[in-house]
């Protein structure tokens, strides 16, 4: 396919996966699409090159949907990115803190900003997301309405910024995994690789732990591991995982094998370097 120098993210201009892709792929067009399936389907038609999906927060922990998009994406990890996710109070320009009687965004970032909304006796209304609440207070121009979003939909949508870092937790972070149509496992990072798949354990007694066992006697560190349904059965459980290391290292090509006795189903989603502020 023809390269087209873009990278899809879900949501308005000025969202975080905005940002994201801002901060990760400075060089290349960010695409917004209205769902997570949308930006998946950008990068196999060939519409974008590149996907930017979140995949968790550090106060709110999974993102919804996404561990069971990315097996039946037909997409491969090539790259993890982690933003700090600043909230701030916007509102229409000239518009005073005292105003402001209620504030818009995604319900995540109102639960994030409860003591500062608590304080200056603040209405949180629920919104779509983002950066599509400050596009909606800058549409309506009252001063009486401000969104919680990041700097970048300040900008792009002429809001001022009334109160800066607002958020309750001094450490919210967002990470995010970057897509690709092909895969690549000839890098190698300067702070590590980091491996990340999923599996289905066999119907036996104590497949899980015995899966595990692998990764404990050949010293691979787990990051990650997460359950969910699939096909909306009770009895049909797929994991996810991320490890540090790669497939050829010795110690991470071991605890593979061993996985593979107590699976029915393993799949590599990607091999990538490991983001430094990971660490």
């Amino acid at each position: 396919m023809t390269k087209t120098n873009r990278i899809a993210f879900q949501g308005e201009p000025g969202a975080y996966s905005h940002q994201a892709c801002h901060d990760a792929r400075p060089e290349m067009e960010a695409l917004p699409c209205r769902t997570f399936e949308d930006a998946i389907d950008a990068v196999r038609e060939g519409r974008a090159d590149l996907a930017m999906l979140p995949v968790e927060n550090s106060t709110y922990g999974r993102v919804a949907d996404i561990h069971s998009l990315l097996p039946a994406s037909g997409l491969h990890i090539i790259d993890e990115a982690f933003v700090r996710v600043h909230i701030n109070l916007l509102a229409v320009p000239g518009t005073r803190l005292e105003q402001v009687e209620q504030a818009m965004s995604h319900t995540v970032l109102l639960g994030q900003c409860k003591k500062f909304l608590t304080r200056h006796g603040i209405h949180r209304v629920t919104g779509a997301d983002t950066a599509g609440s400050a596009k909606h207070v800058a549409e309506l121009g009252d001063p009486s309405l401000a969104a919680l979003a990041g700097d970048l939909a300040a900008e792009i949508y002429g809001l001022d910024i009334l109160a800066r870092h607002i958020e309750d937790q001094g450490n919210n972070t967002t990470r995010f995994l970057v897509m690709s149509r092909d895969g690549d496992h000839s890098r190698r990072g300067d702070d590590g690789m980091m491996t990340s798949f999923v599996f289905q354990v066999r119907n036996i007694p104590a497949a899980l732990y015995k899966a595990m066992g692998g990764f404990a006697t050949n010293g691979v560190n787990m990051t990650k591991l997460e359950s969910y349904m699939v096909g909306g059965s009770f009895t049909a459980t797929q994991f996810y995982a991320d490890i540090e290391g790669h497939p050829d290292d010795d110690n991470v090509r071991l605890a593979l094998d061993e996985l593979s006795y107590f699976t029915s189903e393993m799949k590599i989603l990607g091999v990538y370097p490991a983001d430094p502020r990971r660490h």
